[in-house]
Parts: C-alpha cells; structure tokens; sequence
C-alpha cells in the first residue's frame, strides 16, 4: 500500500494512536483536499494582528546568534557577521546581524484572539502541503548586539490559482511581518509568500518522475570547489556607484552538493519550526497533544511532523519527489550571500525579492550568479539594482530574484539609510502604544 502502515502491523497503529491521543490516519496522510470553507476563512483573516504564544527563536540579538545565522542559514564567513574587531573598524561600528538574521526574531505583543478569532484562525488548510515559495523585503537599518525586537504578522492577500505542481487548484498566501524596535520604529518589513497545494496531486501528476538525485564525479566535485575558491567578498574596500557598469557580472557563488549536514546547519540558525515550535524530546511530546494532526506515523510507527519531506526521502517519493529537498528560504539567504559579497560592507542591502519555483533536492548543487541592470539616483541615493538567480546541476534556475542596493558615492557621499513609510511607522508606534495600554488596564484590575 503505497503511503501507509502495512495491515500485517496493526500494533504500529495502535502505538501511534495511544501517543498523539488522537485518531491516527494514514501514515503518510497525503489524501487532504483545499476547501471553499478554508478559502473563505482565510481571506476573513486579512489585515488582523496574528496572536502567538511562541518567542521568537532570537528574542535578543546576540554575539553567537548573529554568527551562528550567518554560518547556518547562509554559509557566509564576511568578518562583518562574525568578528567585532573587524566590524568596529567599519561604518557602522559593531558587529551587525546579516540582512536576514532579524527573520529569526520579532516578539509578537497581538492579544490573545476572542473565542470568535480563535475559531477564525484554527486549523486552516490542514493536511494540505504548504511550500515557501518567495519573499519580499525591505531593510532601513542594522540589527546590533542587545537589541530586542517586536513584530506584527498579518495575512496580507490570499488568491486562488490552478495549480502545476500538483492539479486542481491551490491557494496562494501571502503573510506580512514588520519588526519594530522597542521604540516602535521600523527595522525592516517581509512578505512571506506560501503555496497551499494537495500533496497528494504532486505524486499524481509524475512531473519529477524522471529527476534522480544526482550523482557525481571527482572531475564534477573540483569544477564545484573551483567555483568556491573564485568567491570574491568585496569587503572594506568601498565600491563606488560611480564605478558601476550596467551589465557587469557578479562573482558566482556556489552552494552544495546539498547534504544533511546543510538542513542541520539552517535549524542552528533559525530553530527546527518557527512556524509551530515544534522541537526535540519533550517538547514534540507536547506539539504532539497540541496538534495531533502535525504528525503522521512513519514506516516504522514513530509518529513525525510533516515538516519531515526535508529530511526523509522515503516521505518524499511518497509525494512524487525523488528524494528529500531544501527549504526555499535557504535559496533566499544563498541569494543574498552573492549580494553582500558584491556590495561590499559600506554598502546597504535596501530591497530584496527572491522566488522559489522549483525544488531543491538532496544532492543538487547550485550556482549563484547575477548581473546589473540599473544604476540611478533615487530620492539622494545612489542605487543599484542587480537581477539574482540560483541555477542547479540540470541549468534549472530553480530560485530568481532581483535586489535594490545602495551604494557610496564620490559625489553624494556615504549610504544614508532608508526613511520607512509613513505608513509603517504609524503601525509601530500603535503597536507600542496599544501594548502599554493593556499593560496599564491589567495593572489597574488587579
């Protein structure tokens, strides 16, 4: 029986059902369909500050934690991330935490939901395949030692498209999260975006039949080191606006062959399950009573969170996939390891859009490459805007992107950072004053 326990083990079944005190389905429960009830709830949740009771995995920005993210989630040794008397001597004074270290954090102050948002926000699309599929960010200032940093999550938009990858349709979410400082000014603001689709559409349509993992030589393995050894990191040395060409190309970066060792590294940077705490030993023992329908019994009746298709192949090839693949957000920080390396420490990473259109598999080896498309003086600063991409063994590009840089310039001086919108400033002040005002209700009622 492809997807299940074998009926010759029915004691597995019982196992299962005695530990998640729950109904046990399928072991590998790939039946569950999209419905117009979650659609229509889904949309209702739009614009409405998302309640959590989980920390963020990074509540304070830390020494080790900014290194640990750059190592893990990126591969990125620039000084700037790791070294604080490196990073003393640059512009901007410290050690800072990589563009994307401040994904890890952000403690959401939303109120606990009323019994009516409560049922709202429960359980939607449950059981259906949810895949990361892109991001959109804007940075206006640095992450430093110390600093705590709050969060709005939001469902911005939700739309309902014919589906590729696995038939019939799936729906397409896209979730905003603005990080404050305590002060309640903007740090920087994501779009997260997901593809809800039914996995078991994926094995039904045959699209990766024909992909195996890869397979390499010694000759396949030094092209690659070689491509590693070229990596160039511009560094302290400014790279002037003024000396930028329109089409000039970015020194490659490689990344892979992908290994376990890689999926181990991104959880020391951002933790195993930000979206549902989900984690080792005891702590799965509760996830378990919490959400029983997070985990399917395995081939040998051990109960896992569907999050596994990243490391289990076998829970892959089960959804039509040959083999276990990465997370798209490890494509997103590849991506801006190519960008920060070209822009050098003086430069500012300012607006970043990556997408993920394909898989990454076990094995897969990917180039890292980009070009310049624009040079411009917006609003006093001087931009670059460079065209991104991750292209794999088979020349898929599963991952592209575009990013907005700025840069020093001779004539208009060093990066002055970006002013956020009116817009998102008032959000962050609300937030702060709507937290300081249950906190002063609460002190009087006692």
């Amino acid at each position: 029986m492809v997807g299940g326990l074998s009926a010759r083990r029915p004691e597995l079944l019982q196992k299962a059902e005695l530990m998640t005190d729950a109904p046990v389905r399928e072991a590998r429960d790939i039946d569950a369909k999209i419905t117009d009830e979650d659609i229509e709830r889904a949309r209702r949740q739009i614009g409405i500050p998302q309640f959590s009771p989980n920390k963020p995995w990074n509540y304070l920005a830390g020494r080790d934690s900014m290194s640990h993210f750059a190592f893990g989630a990126v591969g990125d040794d620039n000084p700037l991330w790791h070294d604080p008397d490196y990073a003393r001597d640059t512009r901007w004074r410290a050690l800072i935490g990589h563009p994307l270290y401040i994904g890890t954090m952000g403690l959401r102050e939303a109120p606990p939901y009323t019994p009516e948002l409560k049922a709202l926000f429960r359980g939607l699309f449950r059981g259906v395949g949810k895949y990361h599929s892109g991001s959109d960010w804007e940075f206006f200032r640095p992450v430093y030692e110390g600093e705590e940093i709050y969060s709005e999550y939001i469902t911005k938009d939700i739309q309902v498209k014919q589906s590729s990858f696995s038939g019939g349709i799936s729906v397409l979410d896209t979730y905003r999260e603005s990080y404050f400082d305590r002060a309640g000014i903007p740090v920087a603001c994501h779009d997260i975006l997901f593809v809800n689709a039914e996995r078991k559409g994926s094995a039904e349509s045959g699209r990766y039949k024909d992909i195996q993992r890869q397979t390499y030589t010694p000759e396949d393995i030094a092209r690659i080191e070689q491509t590693y050894a070229a990596e160039v990191r511009r560094g302290a040395e400014p790279r002037y606006w003024e000396d930028v060409e329109v089409g000039e190309a970015l020194t490659p970066v490689a990344k892979g062959p992908l290994t376990m060792v890689d999926l181990l590294g991104r959880h020391v940077a951002t933790g195993i399950g930000s979206m549902y705490q989900h984690g080792p030993l005891k702590y799965a023992h509760q996830m378990r009573r919490k959400m029983p329908a997070f985990y399917t019994p395995d081939e040998y009746g051990v109960p896992q969170v569907q999050q596994r298709v990243h490391w289990d192949d076998q829970r892959a090839r089960d959804l039509g996939l040959p083999t276990s693949y990465d997370y798209g957000a490890m494509r997103t920080a590849w991506q801006s390891h190519l960008i920060t390396n070209w822009m050098g420490d003086n430069g500012w990473l300012w607006k970043f859009h990556s997408e993920v259109r394909l898989f990454a598999f076990m094995g897969d080896t990917h180039i890292v490459s980009g070009e310049v498309t624009d040079k411009r003086i917006e609003d006093g600063h001087a931009v670059v805007d460079l065209a991104v991409r991750c292209t794999n063994q088979r020349g898929e590009v599963t991952a592209p992107g575009h990013a907005t840089v700025m840069l020093p310039s001779r004539e208009h001086g060093p990066v002055v950072l970006p002013t956020p919108s009116v817009e998102l400033r008032r959000r962050g002040a609300v937030q702060m004053a709507a937290h300081a005002e249950r906190r002063r209700q609460a002190a009087a009622s006692r």
